[in-house]
């Protein structure tokens, strides 16, 4: 994640909100927005719907190490928002999640993400 940084203001959320493009999948909701940055920025919402706190911060946390880990396209605003599945997801399916979400708008660098799809 060189380079990236975070999303950390309400007003932020929701230019990505109302401009953005949305996918979803079983545990995640992706929304992006092409912002006129050199680096890529990255929110993450995780409502009380999801359990107790503990469980809330496991999925934020994992959320963050997927999005650390993730080689993104410079200049996006992306906002993962963690559906009810998400909090029994473990990391593999959560990861799996996210990158195919990542494909699906063009947001991820290299083509080996297409071949670890593939092969589900």
């Amino acid at each position: 994640m060189r380079g990236e940084r975070f999303l950390n203001n309400s007003g932020q959320y929701e230019i990505v909100y109302n401009g953005g493009r949305s996918w979803a999948d079983k545990e995640i909701v992706l929304r992006a927005l092409q912002n006129a940055l050199e680096v890529s920025r990255f929110g993450f919402v995780v409502s009380r719907r999801l359990g107790k706190a503990v469980v809330r911060n496991r999925v934020k946390r994992r959320l963050r190490e997927i999005a650390r880990q993730t080689t993104v396209r410079a200049g996006w605003d992306i906002v993962f928002i963690a559906r009810v599945p998400a909090a029994a997801a473990n990391y593999k399916e959560l990861e799996k999640s996210a990158r195919k979400l990542l494909l699906k708008a063009d947001i991820i660098v290299g083509e080996n993400e297409i071949h670890s799809l593939d092969t589900d």
